[in-house]
């Protein structure tokens, strides 16, 4: 089950709404009818053995068709501005059950709360730029300046430099200068396309990887690859199928 919530003005405030989606190992099978949940972000119900990754961009960077890619394996063509989104499904932590939470951020700097919130309840973090645009890269600046204020020790937290739209031939960004950031920010690097779905799966495999404080593990039919299972031996730590 993955739990995708959206933001929605209604007046002068800003109100939750839930949307219920069930995914099979091919993807997405079916969507429920949207329903109200809170008027705020905070009232939302969280528990404590959440697993909670945020993703940060700059609009347009395609941090939705990411997410939407490894979720239910789809790709949107067209583009919708993000308040924000999260989704959740189940996975294992310290073999116990507990909860994946990917927090599909807003592109727009018009809501700094949400985004120190956001930052301070989240365990790992992917900081996505497209590799069209320098000016997105450029902007991760002050995002990855704040997750060092807000979280302290920067190297007990996975975080992930991620280059999107790896398929464009309009680049501007190579990848190059991504491991030089990368090496600067002392976190991982990767490229991806969302579009081509290419490097999806393994960003999220890297993120789960880096997490050194517990043992997490992302299964759909509780059987692994006999590739999965010898990487799993190699690096003792997370797995996603």
């Amino acid at each position: 089950m993955v739990t995708s919530h959206r933001f929605r003005r209604v007046g002068n405030s800003w109100r939750l709404f839930k949307n219920d989606v069930t995914c099979s190992p091919r993807g997405y099978v079916n969507t429920q009818n949207s329903s109200l949940v809170s008027s705020r972000a905070s009232n939302m119900p969280e528990q404590s053995n959440d697993y909670r990754v945020v993703v940060f961009g700059a609009a347009g960077v395609g941090k939705s068709s990411l997410v939407l890619r490894f979720v239910r394996g789809t790709f949107r063509e067209t583009y919708i501005p993000t308040v924000e989104d999260t989704y959740r499904q189940v996975i294992s932590c310290d073999k116990s059950i507990c909860t994946l939470q990917i927090t599909d951020t807003t592109g727009s700097h018009q809501f700094p709360a949400m985004q120190r919130l956001s930052i301070s309840k989240g365990h790992a973090f992917m900081l996505v730029y497209s590799v069209t645009s320098r000016q997105s890269i450029e902007e991760l600046q002050p995002i990855y300046e704040q997750i060092c204020q807000i979280k302290g020790d920067i190297q007990k937290v996975p975080i992930m430099l991620v280059g999107n739209k790896s398929d464009d031939s309009q680049r501007e960004v190579q990848a190059s200068e991504g491991e030089v950031l990368a090496t600067k920010w002392k976190c991982s690097f990767m490229e991806t396309s969302a579009k081509m779905n290419y490097n999806v799966q393994e960003l999220f495999q890297e993120l789960l990887n880096l997490e050194k404080r517990r043992s997490v593990s992302l299964q759909v039919d509780g059987k692994k690859s006999k590739q999965q299972r010898k990487k799993d031996k190699l690096k003792g730590k997370c797995s996603v199928m």
